[in-house]
């Protein structure tokens, strides 16, 4: 992760283990993403309870790392104000 925005130069390590909050985003995420995965192969392709938690297991793994930038995203946003006047 970089230390500051190349744009508008705002330090994303505000205090020493800023991100930490963002395990709890990135556990809601987790929880959004297994029932996902549980309804899809569960109820829609009518799968066994053993392969809808294999796809469950699959889907967080392969979404990791989308989920990790996400989740530090949103945590990040609670705090700090987005100010369009940077963006011109």
């Amino acid at each position: 992760m970089h230390e500051k925005c190349s744009h508008c130069d705002l330090k994303y390590q505000i205090e020493p283990s800023f991100f930490y909050g963002a395990m709890y985003v990135s556990y809601g995420l987790n929880v959004a993403i297994s029932v996902a995965a549980f309804i899809t192969s569960f109820v829609i392709f009518n799968s066994s309870i053993k392969t809808a938690f294999i796809s469950i297991i699959i889907a967080n793994i392969v979404l990791f790392p989308i989920v990790l930038r996400l989740a530090r995203n949103i945590y990040i946003n609670m705090f700090i104000k987005y100010r369009p006047e940077y963006n011109k």
